[in-house]
């Protein structure tokens, strides 16, 4: 008999966490060194498939280009390794001589990995790398759209892991993906942790889920050009962020926020290096593609700008890089101020970085909390009042965004997982890494000692002014006495 597909999905789950536990019990005995050659081995491997991942990513989704997804399999790879190949993960991994404190590392258990769409492959490379190096399991749930090239990822993450010496089982990706498979993943009860990717409505999903989550939200990154950047430099940075696989970074710009003073110079340095400036008439056109529904259209998401200008029916030149209009509103009845997660810009222009300020904290409040801020600018003055005021999780001062969040250009943790704190309803503001999936204990020894009351006396008598006990109840209960009159 046939099953449900839904039924057979959610059996699916239910049979990968069974075999999730038994390896991840074998992974947990294991010692350092044998963790850290495994996850060599995973590294390894998946800078040998990053191409090949790359490709099956575009041809399946149709989101991005393969070059760019394939520098991406790398820096969830290779970057994510590197920082953190010497971590200790296993048994005693810090001693307080000082205090007399040691901490113990413990796995969390097996990890719900949720996945989006546009950065299928890569995020199957790092989480399974974070994972298995804090000695968890994890199982994996696709997006729909993305199913065929999640599964490979996490296919060659697995045969490296066991051809390397881990358990069988240790690494699991869901084959059918539905909605009923991914909510039985979060909620069944040999899940630990979940590690959400992904939509709102997903992270809100994985943070009612009743387990541990850490999800993500989403990022409107705004970008001030202050007047004392180095335009030249800025823009070449901006482009190559923005433009980088199409804008499927949720850490990507999203729009310019540039002081008066030099937005003449700014406009002429973006149109000499591939950004095409929309008319009127032709902002309107691409306006009316950007949100369906209320949301914005998935059709748009990872395209090219000259696949941006076909749907929207207008004629832009072959080295078009970049599409960017204009705009003095901020809100969800104009489009080109959410987040649009493919090369189009808004362009905001303000008085001096006070209204900068002003602005970038509508662009955020819009869609980004606790994301990505981008900063473009030389006057330490600026920077601080920025960094102290903007309720962004990471302030990208003289880089792309997409590169300075995710850590490839800054000196952050590599990621492809960014929490955005309590701005964004985020457990953390961090970039996610390989500690945040362990359980660090404290083994504390008595370094003083509590002093002792003669047998039968309360344990304080008195306060410093020398009032007694007595004293300070009577002086409670009158005070009761009047509240309660």
């Amino acid at each position: 008999m046939m099953l449900d597909p839904d039924l057979a999905s959610v059996q699916e789950v239910r049979n990968c966490l069974q075999e999730a536990a038994q390896a991840q019990k074998q992974l947990e005995a294991l010692s350092q060194a044998e963790i850290d050659s495994i996850v060599r081995a995973m590294c390894d491997a998946g800078l040998r498939e990053a191409e090949r991942l790359a490709v099956l990513a575009v041809e399946e989704t149709g989101f991005g280009n393969a070059a760019d997804k394939k520098v991406k399999n790398e820096f969830a790879a290779r970057d994510v390794y590197n920082a953190m190949k010497d971590l200790k993960t296993v048994g005693i991994i810090g001693k307080d001589e000082v205090n007399k404190v040691w901490e113990v590392a413990q796995p969390v258990g097996i990890v719900a990995g949720i996945v989006p769409s546009t950065n299928p492959t890569s995020t199957i490379l790092f989480k399974s790398l974070i994972a298995v190096k804090a000695r968890n399991a994890i199982v994996f749930s696709p997006h729909p759209s993305a199913a065929n090239c999640s599964y490979e990822a996490a296919i060659v993450m697995r045969r490296a892991a066991e051809l390397a010496g881990a358990p069988a089982g240790l690494i699991h990706c869901i084959t059918k993906p539905t909605l009923a498979a991914t909510n039985e993943l979060m909620r069944h009860k040999l899940t630990d942790l979940i590690l959400a990717t992904g939509g709102t409505q997903m992270v809100k999903a994985a943070y009612s889920s009743g387990k541990p989550a850490y999800g993500v939200g989403p990022g409107n990154v705004p970008v001030y050009v202050h007047a004392s950047a180095d335009l030249k430099q800025a823009v070449r940075r901006i482009i190559q962020s923005k433009t980088f696989d199409y804008g499927t970074i949720c850490a990507s710009e999203q729009a310019l926020v540039v002081d008066q003073s030099i937005k003449r110079q700014l406009i002429r340095e973006l149109t000499e290096q591939g950004a095409h400036f929309l008319d009127e008439q032709e902002k309107a056109r691409v306006a009316a593609i950007i949100m369906v529904n209320g949301g914005l259209n998935p059709q748009l998401v990872g395209r090219s700008p000259h696949k941006i200008a076909e749907m929207a029916g207008i004629v832009i030149p072959s080295s078009t890089r970049v599409l960017i209009a204009e705009e003095a509103h901020v809100g969800k009845t104009h489009p080109f101020s959410i987040e649009k997660l493919s090369p189009i810009l808004a362009l905001y222009t303000v008085a001096d970085w006070r209204e900068g300020c002003h602005r970038c904290m509508e662009l955020l409040e819009l869609g980004g909390l606790g994301h990505t801020l981008g900063l473009h600018c030389e006057d330490d003055t600026v920077i601080e009042a920025f960094a102290l005021e903007k309720p962004a999780s990471r302030i990208v001062v003289n880089t792309g965004t997409t590169f300075g969040g995710i850590g490839a250009t800054t000196g952050i943790l590599p990621s492809m997982t960014l929490g955005c704190g309590s701005f964004g309803n985020n457990i953390t503001s961090d970039n996610i890494g390989p500690k945040h999936l362990l359980n660090i204990k404290r083994v504390a020894f008595g370094i003083r000692e509590m002093s002792e009351q003669p047998a039968g006396e309360p344990h304080a008598t008195g306060t410093a002014s020398g009032i007694s006990r007595e004293e300070v109840m009577a002086i409670i209960k009158s005070v009761l006495a009047e509240w309660k009159a």
